[in-house]
């Protein structure tokens, strides 16, 4: 058997009821590891979480990729393109790109007896991917959109059927000034709530149709079209290939297609999610710190605590390095168990968030109205690896005060 592997189980199965110096020193350092690695696993568990709820809502809103004129870059207004099948095929056709789907918008007011609010109206057609529509409805039902044929009927957010005193089944009268007023009266057929206000307090939602009649445009043409990708991480090179099949080429009415991506559309919210890494980072390095700056005290005072016996083992032959590898052995035992303390603590705290939801947040602000968490398997064994390895690299150091114990005096230390 290694002996100083044993000499250090000794050590640390002795401590569990050790002197009264180290035995507080002890709980210290596994509190430390227990703590800084619990709140790492929330930490991360969290901003993963949050990032992927925010981009999913997001891209759930539009796509991953918006094909558009290149005059409709920063308007609701749109200039039409012609978005007919062979172009869906097209974009179809290229690798990764899961679903595309048409869309056009029209902005207008819509006005009751005593309120008005400022609106953008949202076709649909029938290729059109409800699923996260179907996800955040909460009242009514989502009618069979298509392009051929009005629906007369519309989706409201619960923002502006409360701001406006409506329920599903009322009729409303949205206007939209051009040359002269246009009127349209549309039936709420369901309410809807994604607690993104950027949509929320804009967008109904509505047939193909009725939306390019508004516009007075050919049948063939749309504000745009929205692609969906299988793998999120290969976004950039779907747009590529897009622009390689699209960017600068005309259609038949003289518009020019434009492809960008997601992040390209919401640069804010996207630069905003991407300081959350940073912060992170920041976390992640301060606990290890603290982690690990915990276990050089509790080391520190287990060398001096242990002094009488390190002077025995020297006399007995043993030299600096295999003495200081006993001390780091033992070190790694208290590491250890503050690290599976650590992963009960914070995993449980996760799973309490995850399947209850006790921490809420102002869905106004923060787009969620609750903090959410994602498990990262992988990441958790990342940073459990890290935790270990960098605690124990912060202890070599320290561990070199025993070449500075002299046999001879240590024997007689109490």
């Amino acid at each position: 058997m290694n002996w100083k592997l044993f000499v250090a189980r000794r050590i640390y199965k002795n401590n569990k009821d050790g002197k009264e110096v180290s035995k507080p020193a002890i709980h210290i350092a596994v509190a430390g590891i227990a703590i800084g690695l619990a709140v790492m696993i929330v930490v991360v568990a969290v901003v993963i979480g949050f990032k992927h709820q925010v981009r999913d809502k997001v891209v759930g809103l539009g796509a991953d990729l918006l094909v558009t004129s290149l005059d409709d870059a920063q308007s609701y207004q749109a200039t039409p393109i012609v978005g007919n099948d062979s172009l869906m095929q097209v974009l179809q056709s290229v690798p990764e790109v899961s679903h595309v789907q048409r869309y056009s918008t029209k902005p207008g007011m819509i006005m009751t007896s005593d309120n008005f609010q400022g609106m953008v109206l949202k076709g649909i057609g029938q290729e059109y991917d409800l699923t996260f529509l179907k996800k955040h409805l909460q009242e009514g039902e989502i009618p069979l959109f298509a392009d051929s044929a009005s629906s007369g009927k519309v989706l409201v957010s619960r923002t502006i059927a409360n701001k406006l005193s409506l329920k599903v089944g009322d009729k409303l009268y949205t206007y939209y000034l051009e040359s002269k007023i246009r009127a349209r009266r549309l039936t709420v057929a369901g309410i809807y709530q994604t607690n993104f206000s950027a949509y929320d307090d804009l967008f109904l939602v509505t047939d193909l149709y009725t939306v390019n009649r508004l516009n007075n445009w050919k049948s063939e043409q749309v504000s745009g079209l929205e692609a969906a990708v299988s793998d999120y991480s290969k976004l950039d090179w779907v747009n590529d290939r897009f622009r390689e099949h699209l960017d600068t080429k005309e259609d038949r009415y003289g518009s020019i297609y434009y492809s960008r991506t997601v992040e390209e559309a919401y640069p804010q919210i996207f630069a905003w999610l991407d300081l959350l890494d940073i912060n992170v980072w920041v976390i992640l390095i301060l606990m290890i710190g603290i982690a690990g700056f915990t276990m050089i005290s509790g080391l520190l005072i287990i060398i001096l605590e242990r002094t009488n016996m390190i002077g025995v083992l020297k006399a007995l032959g043993a030299d600096n390095t295999a003495i200081r590898k006993v001390f780091l052995s033992f070190s790694v035992f208290l590491i250890t168990k503050g690290m599976i303390w650590g992963n009960a603590i914070g995993l449980s705290i996760c799973v309490i968030q995850y399947f209850f939801h006790p921490v809420k947040l102002d869905p106004a602000t923060y787009y969620v109205d609750f903090v959410p968490v994602e498990f990262n398997w992988g990441i958790y064994l990342l940073l459990n690896i890290c935790t270990l390895i960098v605690s124990v690299l912060m202890l070599v150091g320290p561990s070199y005060l025993i070449s500075r114990i002299h046999p001879a005096k240590s024997i007689r230390f109490e």
